[in-house]
C-alpha cells in the first residue's frame, strides 16, 4: 500500500475532472497526502475552486507558471502555510492552438516560445522555487507523450515541446539528485482530456491504440494517477530522471 501520510503535494494544471491532474490529485489524497492544488488566474479559480472542494483539506493557490514573480509568491505562501513541500506535480502545457495544426514547418517563432515556455521552462522554474522546501528530499512529476519520440499527426510544436520536456527531466534529475529530490516524466498514452481535444483525430488515435497496444485497451485516467502515487511515494526511492510509460505497452509496439 502507498503511504504519503505526512507529506505536502503541490499539483499544478487541474482544471477539470476529465484532466489527467484531478486524478493524480485523487490518488495522492488517497495515500495521505496534503494537497495544495494552483490554477492559473482568477477566471479559473471558481471552476477550480469547486474541484477543490471535492478534495477534503485541499487548499487552492493561484499561480501563473509563466510568471515569475507568482511563483516566488506562491511558494512563499507554501512556506508559510505548510513548512515543506514532499511532491510537486507538473501538469502543465500549452502551445497555440494554431500552431498545432497544418503543416509543422509553419510553426511560428512565437508558437515555438510560447509552447517551451510554458510546457518545458515552468518545470526548471517550479523545480528552483521548490528545492529549498524540500528539505526531506522529494519527489518531481511530470507529464509528457509518445509524440516526443515519435511523429503524431497534429501534434507538431508540442511534439517538440515534450522532448525538450524531456530532456529537462534528466538534467533536473542530474541537478536535483544530492538534494536526494527525484524528478521523473509519466509518458500517458491518449485519454479522452479537454487539452488532447486540442490536438485532433483524437477518436482515430484512441482506436489505433485500443488495438494495438499488448493489452488491446486504452489508458484511463486513474491509472496514470496510481502511477504518480507510486512515483511520489518512498517505492519508487531509486528511480529518477525516467520517463515511465503508462500506454498499456503501445510504445513497444513496432507496428
Amino acid at each position: 500500500m502507498i503511504d504519503l501520510e505526512g507529506k505536502v503535494a503541490i499539483v499544478f494544471g487541474l482544471a477539470n475532472k476529465r484532466s489527467i491532474a484531478w486524478s493524480i490529485a485523487l490518488k495522492l489524497q488517497e495515500a495521505g497526502a496534503q494537497l495544495a492544488i494552483c490554477y492559473q488566474n482568477e477566471r479559473m479559480k471558481a471552476e477550480a475552486q469547486g474541484l477543490i472542494d471535492e478534495l477534503a483539506g485541499a487548499e487552492g493557490f493561484q499561480c501563473d507558471v509563466s510568471n515569475d514573480a507568482e511563483i516566488d509568491t506562491l511558494f512563499g505562501q507554501i512556506k508559510e502555510r505548510y513548512g515543506k513541500v514532499d511532491v510537486l506535480v507538473h501538469a502543465v502545457a500549452f502551445a497555440p492552438p494554431e500552431d498545432l495544426r497544418g503543416d509543422f514547418v509553419n510553426t511560428s517563432r512565437e508558437g515555438f516560445r510560447v509552447a517551451h515556455d510554458v510546457s518545458v521552462y515552468s518545470l526548471i522554474a517550479l523545480s528552483r522555487a521548490a528545492a529549498p522546501l524540500m528539505t526531506d528530499g522529494g519527489s518531481i512529476i511530470t507529464l509528457t507523450y509518445y509524440g516526443a519520440e515519435k511523429v503524431v499527426p497534429n501534434y507538431n510544436v508540442m511534439g517538440v515541446a515534450k522532448a525538450a520536456l524531456e530532456a529537462t527531466v534528466r538534467y533536473l534529475a542530474a541537478s536535483l539528485g544530492p538534494r536526494r529530490i527525484r524528478v521523473n516524466a509519466i509518458s500517458a498514452g491518449p485519454i479522452k482530456t479537454l487539452a488532447a481535444r486540442g490536438v485532433g483525430a483524437l477518436g482515430e488515435m484512441l482506436k489505433v491504440h485500443a488495438e494495438k497496444s499488448p493489452l488491446r485497451k486504452n489508458v484511463e485516467q486513474i491509472e496514470v494517477g496510481g502511477a504518480a502515487a507510486f512515483l511520489a511515494s518512498d517505492l519508487s526511492g531509486a528511480i529518477t530522471g525516467e520517463t515511465i510509460y503508462v500506454d498499456c505497452g503501445y510504445n513497444i509496439m513496432g507496428f
